[in-house]
């Protein structure tokens, strides 16, 4: 029996220290977890740049999962930085955006004046990547809050058209390839950086001489009609004394006295003399009236040729800037941004918007998602593309293979397609802010859109309205608001 209580009393003490050492494994198990925990919180809330030099920074993608943006050139990511997004009910939106605007000291117009330095904005309704405070959670009202030290350091590193995708959760740029992406034609490089020079100069010249036609026809316009007037005059002059004539012929009928006489050949050498002039103005008055006629017809001929060459010139200025193609299973289209280097006089630039087709998709009721597809940099001939998804639907290359570009549209972009062009998928239509100066603004539908859809409208921006390949006007679309953090 000792023996027995000896063994259940070993039994009891092992059974408590097991107990004892299973609870400092599940506490140093917890503690562990927890560090890590920390070291990724710690990791999200500090500054980092790439271990090696950063080129120009091609996309930025924030994460609104992670609280996060990281910044990404031909090479990868090259700075990451904590960021605060919109907080309930002001959420940023989740989607694709460009910058379009920047200014170093701007101040909010709908939140108390709010200081919001080195802003640049994405959406002329009021959403904007600039410096603020960060406390470590989701707490603008709708804005990308950035650190003050990285807003001032990327503010001069961007340039309008850079891409910035809000993601709703951790998404990065990976290595792709694929049939349908654009494959540039060096020969066709060569030629358009070639053409592109002169044209632009014949484009000057073309308004230079549409300048000078304008004002010969002005002057000759002037000329004829100073010389009309003198006409006209010379016209009532000689009616007048044809009048006094065939009045004093009357009244002095019969009359044979000298004096009489004398009285009717003084009107009749008038008369005759107006005659002589009235001719000789008519002449010089047709004369006249011919040069400006013909000034006239040169200077419509100098303004159809300054538009012709206008046009040349910038498609071939056009065919130097990265393009970007948006595909809408919503809309079955397919659109064309470039950007024009042309600045609108309040901010940003303008936007070549001239290319708007049907396209091709394959099961169009079923989900595609939306993924970013990026020219990254030169590769020998040809591109090194990656891809960025950030919604649920097709893998990206499934996505592609769904689509079917129309011909026309890929011999005319693919030829000269550079680095930084990208081809965009989407469920999503584009949104109404993408007008004339923006590049592409698309919103995840399925996603909150709280400091989106809560801005006001003010006035009317433009939007293109005529997407032939020619180009068109443009037609009042969506508001201008200023970033409204």
């Amino acid at each position: 029996m000792p023996h027995q209580c000896t063994t259940a009393a070993s039994v009891r003490r092992w059974d408590r220290y097991a107990k004892a050492m299973f609870a400092a494994m599940a506490a140093l198990t917890m503690l562990a977890a927890d560090a890590a925990a920390g070291e990724v919180r710690r990791a999200q809330t500090r500054e980092e740049v790439a271990p090696r030099r950063g080129g120009e920074p091609i996309m930025a993608i924030v994460s609104i999962k992670s609280q996060q943006v990281t910044l990404y050139d031909a090479d990868g990511w090259m700075l990451r930085a904590p960021v605060s997004t919109g907080a309930n009910e002001y959420e940023t939106p989740a989607g694709i955006f460009a910058i379009v605007q920047k200014k170093k000291d701007h101040r909010s117009n709908m939140y108390d004046d709010a200081w919001m330095p080195h802003m640049q904005r994405i959406t002329w309704n009021g959403i904007a990547l600039h410096g603020g405070p960060l406390p470590g959670y989701a707490a603008s009202h709708g804005c990308v809050r950035l650190p003050f030290g990285f807003a001032d350091r990327l503010f001069d590193r961007t340039r309008i058209g850079m891409r910035v995708i809000i993601a709703p959760n951790d998404a990065s740029p990976v290595p792709f390839s694929h049939p349908a992406l654009l494959v540039p034609n060096p020969e066709a490089l060569a030629a358009a950086a070639v053409r592109a020079e002169p044209l632009a100069r014949e484009a000057a010249e073309a308004v230079r001489a549409d300048d000078e036609a304008k004002r010969a026809a002005t002057i000759a316009a002037r000329e004829a009609a100073t010389l009309t007037a003198s006409l006209r005059k010379l016209e009532l002059s000689k009616r007048r004394a044809e009048a006094e004539l065939a009045s004093a012929d009357n009244a002095l009928t019969g009359a044979r006295t000298d004096q009489a006489k004398m009285q009717i050949e003084g009107l009749k050498r008038r008369a005759a003399e107006l005659g002589k002039q009235l001719d000789a103005v008519s002449a010089e008055a047709k004369q006249r009236l011919d040069v400006s006629n013909s000034a006239t017809d040169a200077a419509k001929a100098t303004e159809i040729k300054k538009a012709d060459t206008a046009r040349a010139a910038d498609e071939a200025n056009l065919s130097l800037e990265p393009v970007s193609i948006y595909i809408s299973r919503a809309t079955q289209k397919l659109y064309v941004r470039r950007a024009t280097r042309k600045p609108v006089r309040d901010g940003g630039e303008v936007f070549d918007a001239s290319i708007e087709v049907p396209v091709k998709i394959r099961n169009p009721g079923q989900p595609i998602g939306t993924h970013v597809f990026t020219a990254m940099a030169r590769d020998g001939a040809g591109l090194r593309w990656s891809a960025v998804t950030i919604d649920n639907g097709d893998d990206a290359g499934s996505a592609l293979d769904r689509i079917t570009i129309p011909r026309e549209v890929l011999d005319r972009l693919a030829p000269t397609a550079l680095p930084r062009s990208s081809i965009i998928v989407s469920d999503e239509p584009l949104s109404a802010e993408t007008n004339y100066r923006t590049e592409f603004v698309a919103v995840l539908s399925n996603h909150p859109q709280g400091g989106f859809v809560t801005r006001g409208r003010t006035g009317d921006v433009l939007s293109a309205d005529d997407n032939s390949w020619d180009g068109g006007g443009y037609e009042p679309m969506s508001g201008i608001r200023g970033v409204s953090e």
